[in-house]
């Protein structure tokens, strides 16, 4: 099982405008949580909050990043790119089950202690979004053997 890493190498393939539109869309996102919230109440503003705000735009790059990689190595691409991005939507949905469990931890525990709520929201975040990631990960594998298995090979070709 491959660890979860950081790499900062792949902030160098980002153009500047690049970062400047994710930084937009995050804040009219927020911005648009605030109208929201004053118009609605707070209760209907953060359900806003769980907006994966710069989703979309790091979709799209991701994407972008990915054919252009392919390219440089005189391939094709956009399968690649397809792919990548649905990896990342994939890691999307499971942090949303993290900041489901965050805010429900939280709203049970808020009345005691904001301190201890806010601990215990995180742990359930880490736990719940760790074991999601886990889960996730055993079941391709044992998608993957079934597929090979069935003689069907590698369901992603290599080559694209």
């Amino acid at each position: 099982m491959t660890p979860v890493r950081f790499s900062p190498s792949s902030l160098k393939e980002g153009r500047w405008y690049e970062y400047l539109i994710r930084f937009a869309l995050g804040g009219a996102a927020t911005v648009f949580t605030g109208l929201v919230s004053s118009r609605y109440g707070a209760s209907i503003g953060g359900l806003f909050l769980a907006l994966p705000a710069i989703f979309c735009a790091s979709a799209t790059l991701i994407e972008k990043h990915e054919i252009r990689r392919k390219r440089e190595a005189g391939l094709a691409g956009e399968r690649r790119g397809q792919m990548a991005a649905a990896v990342d939507s994939a890691g999307t949905a499971l942090g949303a089950l993290g900041m489901l469990a965050f805010a429900i931890v939280f709203s049970l525990m808020a009345e005691s202690s904001i301190a201890a709520a806010f601990m215990g929201a995180s742990l359930a975040w880490l736990i719940i979004s760790v074991a999601a990631w886990y889960v996730r990960r055993k079941m391709r594998s044992m998608w993957r053997g079934r597929t090979e298995q069935k003689g069907g090979g590698s369901a992603i070709p290599r080559s694209r």
